[in-house]
């Protein structure tokens, strides 16, 4: 793996949704946690890595920053969301998790060995997908047939 270009940057995603609490206690659920200086009854900072977070903004406010239509995440796919877990077993305990707390599930659990995740739908039907890599995968190790080269990227 080769040295960050921007060591410390920090990744800021905006996303609409229709009831920040409703998001903010699904998202709770799968595990994360909100940064309460950046939250309020029409935001929610959430804490997804180090230096990554997503502000679950109601979309009022989520159309005061885009200068475009704001699109319906039931319709229109515009991104989607994956992040790690640190083992296959997270994998399915988050992906339940999501599952019971409201969520749909987009599709089955898909194995290739050193990878493995599952997808969901949140609460407004933006699409995530929660994966574990082996971790000398992860690093560029050699990997054996079916090495990360070969299957889908993350989505």
């Amino acid at each position: 793996m080769t040295a960050p270009t921007h060591p410390g940057r920090m990744l800021f995603v905006n996303l609409p949704v229709a009831d920040v609490a409703r998001s903010r206690a699904f998202f709770g659920a799968l595990g994360f946690s909100f940064n309460p200086a950046f939250s309020d009854e029409t935001s929610a900072c959430m804490l997804v890595g180090e230096h990554a977070f997503v502000m679950l903004l109601v979309r009022e406010k989520f159309a005061e920053f885009a200068h475009l239509p704001v699109a319906d995440p039931t319709t229109h796919t515009l991104a989607l969301f994956t992040f790690s877990v640190s083992s296959r077993d997270e994998v399915d305990t988050v992906g339940a998790a999501a599952l019971a707390a409201g969520g749909r599930e987009a599709d089955g659990a898909e194995d290739h060995g050193f990878m493995y995740s599952r997808s969901f739908y949140d609460l407004d039907g933006h699409g995530w997908q929660v994966m574990w890599m082996d971790p000398a995968a992860a690093a560029g190790a050699e990997a054996p047939a079916g090495s990360p080269e070969d299957a889908p990227a993350p989505v």
